[in-house]
């Protein structure tokens, strides 16, 4: 068990999070905890769901983050410096999530933070981090408001310059697909679907916007609740709208069943989404006529990618149970560039953590720039991801194969 203040391991057992086993003392002040070889112990905080609906995607960035730190630690990356992790479930809910940062901020060894996977919960999260000075840095969230602010398609100002991500945003993934979808799939008109959250409505928004100045036609809209399985309704609606292709603002649990039930009712058409839905539950939610059905994905497959063999054969290796799913490169690369930072700080610090090691973490992340799982990555003036390559997968037998890479071309 890493050691701990007193007071976080009282919030902690107050929380029900922590069986209290043996305890330690360590130094006071904003730095990691001192390890039994005589260095320091910094902890990497990892917020996703790891229970519930989107599980599968949360264990996988839980896993990765996880490999990211064994290695450091194998490579004895920073001298004297032992990393940890430590992941909590923020289930998917905004609630939770601001309630895992508060924690995260609570323990003085946590210097950065891996996740969310959710745009909706990172905005319960970001002002609570940023008012600690405790860096993040999220594989997964693509809403460009995060970074470049709400107003962002006419004035992009960056809100916390404690948030970063590794995943490109919304702004070129929904025109990327309406792009595919338009010029390459040839469909003209599109039956637009989205869930209502932070993430699936401003996908679908920039979609449609893409869509529409292409010269194709939205003959339809519709929004759905999160937690609906049944979509009977809008799935014949769909039908009779005459579309060719359903776009989904959303994740795979409900777009796995939306495309089911589209096609049963008549609409042999396929469902387009983002990188939401790119997990292989889809098909299974989806059934064998998912055939057909779109997904982006930020990145390029990384199973494809020369800079990513090494992370694939270790994390078979590590013999974790779950997949690292669609954004286990990204969350390995989140840590990474964590770990990175702390290195500097330490650098430049006579081989020691500062006092004062949280906000020097948080400024040494925006110049963090290493040859990562997923590419190469750094972090523009808005902490956003520097490498913008995105893929378009198709189901084919079962599995998702990427059809196509690039970049938006706006």
């Amino acid at each position: 068990m890493r050691q701990r203040s007193l007071i976080a391991i009282t919030a902690a057992l107050a929380a029900g999070a922590l069986t209290l086993t043996a305890c330690g003392s360590r130094d006071s002040g904003d730095k990691g905890s001192d390890s039994d070889n005589g260095g320091s112990t910094v902890v990497i905080g990892v917020d996703a769901p790891l229970t519930g609906d989107l599980s599968a995607m949360g264990l996988g960035i839980k896993n990765s983050a996880d490999l990211a730190v064994r290695n450091a630690n194998k490579q004895k990356l920073v001298k004297g410096v032992t990393f940890k992790t430590e992941a909590l479930d923020d289930q998917a809910q905004p609630s939770a999530g601001q309630q895992n940062a508060s924690k995260f901020v609570s323990e003085q060894d946590v210097l950065g933070v891996v996740g969310p996977l959710n745009s909706s919960v990172a905005e319960s999260m970001q002002k609570v981090f940023d008012d600690a000075k405790l860096v993040e840095v999220s594989p997964a969230n693509t809403g460009p408001a995060l970074t470049q602010g709400p107003d962002w398609q006419n004035k992009k100002v960056r809100p916390y310059k404690a948030y970063f991500r590794t995943a490109t945003t919304d702004a070129i993934q929904g025109p990327f697909a309406a792009q595919y979808v338009f010029n390459t799939a040839k469909k003209k008109k599109v039956f637009v679907i989205d869930d209502k959250k932070t993430y699936g409505s401003g996908l679908a928004a920039t979609f449609t916007e893409e869509f529409k100045k292409l010269g194709g036609k939205v003959v339809g809209t519709e929004h759905i609740n999160p937690d609906a399985k049944d979509f009977s309704a809008v799935a014949t609606k769909v039908k009779n709208s005459g579309a060719e292709v359903v776009y989904y603002g959303g994740e795979y649990p409900q777009a796995g069943p939306l495309s089911k039930q589209i096609k049963a009712a008549g609409a042999k058409i396929p469902l387009v989404g983002g990188d939401g839905i790119k997990d292989d539950t889809f098909m299974k939610l989806a059934g064998s006529e998912a055939t057909g059905d779109l997904a982006t994905s930020v990145g390029a497959p990384v199973e494809d990618l020369p800079s990513a063999k090494q992370f694939v054969a270790d994390y078979k290796a590590a013999g974790y149970k779950e997949e690292y799913s669609a954004y286990g490169g990204y969350a390995y690369d989140s840590a990474w560039a964590v770990i990175e930072a702390v290195k500097k700080v330490v650098d430049a610090n006579g081989g020691k953590l500062p006092s004062d090691a949280r906000a020097k973490v948080t400024e040494a992340m925006q110049g963090v720039a290493f040859d990562g799982v997923t590419g190469k990555v750094s972090f523009d003036e808005y902490g956003d991801a520097t490498n913008k390559q995105l893929t378009v997968y198709a189901v084919k037998n079962g599995a998702w194969v990427p059809v196509k890479s690039g970049t938006y071309t706006g």
